[in-house]
């Protein structure tokens, strides 16, 4: 198992993402995280990959509610496209969830994780 996929089961098993799904998709899709020590986990994924993610580890569907998104409005059949078009529906690139992405970068850290800065953070 690649480390991206150790940090997401962890992020599942823990559930820190609960609360901070926004950030948490925001994190993993624009920023660059690694462990303490300097080694490299993620420097941001494509969409289409973290839904492959969330659809292999069997993600709770219920966390979109979170998004402000009912999961029986996303397509129920292919898990990869609900995870997709729920990435698509919560607005990733929007400043509301770069200020999401740095308290659950805040929470990582607590964790023992690096989380870089948003893009185009100044």
């Amino acid at each position: 198992m690649d480390a991206l996929a150790e940090l997401l089961q962890e992020l599942k098993q823990s559930g820190l993402t609960k609360g901070h799904f926004l950030g948490f998709l925001h994190v993993v899709i624009g920023r660059r995280i690694a462990k303490k020590d300097g080694t490299q986990i993620c420097a941001g994924i494509t969409w289409r990959e973290l839904a492959a993610q969330l659809k292999k580890l069997r993600w709770n569907t219920d966390a979109v509610e979170e998004l402000n998104l009912n999961p029986d409005d996303l397509p129920p059949r292919d898990r990869e496209r609900f995870w997709y078009s729920a990435i698509v529906r919560a607005r990733v690139d929007s400043a509301e969830a770069a200020t999401a992405g740095d308290k659950f970068a805040a929470a990582l850290k607590k964790k023992g994780y690096d989380v870089g800065r948003a893009p185009g953070a100044g």
